[in-house]
C-alpha cells in the first residue's frame, strides 16, 4: 500500500514525537552500550546517570566568544533538527502511514544530507573560534567524500522498486529484503549515517584532537540542544536504514509501526556500538579511502544491481 500524506497538524505531532523519542532512545543506548563496552559493572543504570549529567550540563552557564554570530549560533542546531525532520517526512512509518508521500523521496533525502553539511558548518563558523572553524571545514571535506556514496546506494535500492519513493522501495522487499540482495548497500550506507551524524569513527568535526571542534565554545542548554540534534539525526538514519534495507514496516503479526520501531532500535544499537568500539579515523585517511575505495565500490554496487534488474 502506498503511504498517504498525513494531515499537516497530525504530521507535525507525529514527526515531533518520533524525533524526540528517537533522540531519547539513542541517548539511552549510547549510555548503556558505552557503559557495557567500558566494563561498567552497572550498565543497566547508565541511562539514569546520563540523565543526571544532562541536568547538570543544562544548569551550567552558556559560553559567549568574542564577536560571535549569535543568530547563526542559535539557528544551526535548529537547522540540523529541521533537516532531520525533513528526512523523516519522506520515510514511510507504517502501511499507509507517512508524514509526506513524496514520489521523489530519494532526491529529498539527498538534499537533506547537503543541508546538514550547511547546518554543521554554520555551527562551527558562528562561534568565531579557530578550532570550531577547523571542525566546520572538516565536516565539509568529510561530507563531500560520502555524499555520492549515499546517492549510489539509494538509487540501487530504487531500481528493483522502479520508483524513487521510499514507500515503493519497502513494497519491493515483500519477498526479499535489500540487505540480502544488495549486501554492499548496508555497510556503505552505514558510513553515510556515521558521517552525517559525525558519530564514532567519523566524529571528525567534534573530535577530541581539536578539543571537540564545533562544540568547543558551546555550553549549557546550547550544548544539550546540539547533542540532542545529533541523536535525533542518528535515529532518522536508523529508520532510513530499516526502510531501505530491512523491509521497513513489513513483518508478520505485529503492526507495521512496531516492526519499524524494533528494526530501527536494532540498527541504532549497531550504530552506537560502532561508535564505542571503532576508533576515530584520521581525516586524511578517511578522505583517501572514501574516494579511492568506497566510491568505486558504491558505483560497482549500483552497476551490478542495474544489471541484475535488467536481466
Amino acid at each position: 500500500m502506498t503511504p498517504a500524506t498525513l494531515h499537516p497538524l497530525l504530521a507535525v505531532v507525529v514527526g515531533g514525537l518520533v524525533l524526540a523519542g528517537g533522540a531519547v532512545v539513542v541517548g539511552a543506548l549510547d549510555a548503556v552500550v558505552g557503559a557495557a563496552v567500558a566494563g561498567d559493572p552497572r550498565p543497566a543504570t547508565a541511562g539514569v546517570r546520563a540523565w543526571r549529567r544532562v541536568v547538570l550540563a543544562w544548569r551550567r552557564p552558556g559560553t559567549v566568544t568574542e564577536r560571535p554570530d549569535l543568530v547563526l549560533w542559535v539557528v544551526a542546531p535548529a537547522a540540523y533538527v529541521g533537516v532531520a525532520a525533513l528526512a523523516l517526512a519522506v520515510l514511510p512509518l507504517g502501511d499507509g502511514i507517512a508524514i509526506a508521500d513524496v514520489r521523489t523521496g530519494i532526491v529529498v533525502f539527498g538534499a537533506v544530507e547537503v543541508l546538514a553539511m550547511v547546518a554543521v558548518f554554520l555551527h562551527g563558523w558562528a562561534a568565531n573560534s579557530a578550532l570550531a572553524l577547523v571542525g566546520a571545514y572538516r565536516f565539509v571535506a568529510e561530507s563531500l567524500s560520502f555524499l555520492l556514496l549515499s546517492m549510489f546506494v539509494l538509487i540501487a535500492a530504487a531500481l528493483p522498486a522502479e520508483s524513487m519513493a521510499f514507500g515503493e522501495i519497502v513494497a519491493s522487499q515483500q519477498g526479499l529484503w535489500n540487505v540480502v540482495r544488495q549486501p554492499l548497500g548496508l555497510p556503505l550506507f552505514t558510513v553515510v549515517a556515521l558521517g552525517t551524524t559525525f558519530w564514532g569513527p567519523l566524529n571528525l568535526p567534534d573530535g577530541a584532537d581539536i578539543a571537540t571542534g564545533t562544540s568547543l565554545e558551546v555550553g549549557g542548554p546550547a550544548y544539550i540542544a546540539w547533542q540532542v540534534a545529533r541523536r535525533a539525526m542518528l535515529a532518522v538514519y536508523a529508520i532510513a536504514t530499516s526502510v531501505v534495507f530491512l523491509g521497513g514496516h513489513l513483518g508478520p503479526v505485529l503492526p507495521g509501526p512496531v516492526w519499524l520501531a524494533l528494526k530501527s532500535v536494532v540498527v541504532a544499537s549497531g550504530f552506537v556500538w560502532l561508535g564505542h568500539r571503532v576508533g576515530r579515523v584520521p581525516m586524511d585517511r578517511f578522505v583517501r579511502v572514501a574516494w579511492t575505495v568506497l566510491l568505486p565500490l558504491s558505483f560497482l554496487h549500483l552497476a551490478v544491481t542495474g544489471a541484475v534488474v535488467l536481466l
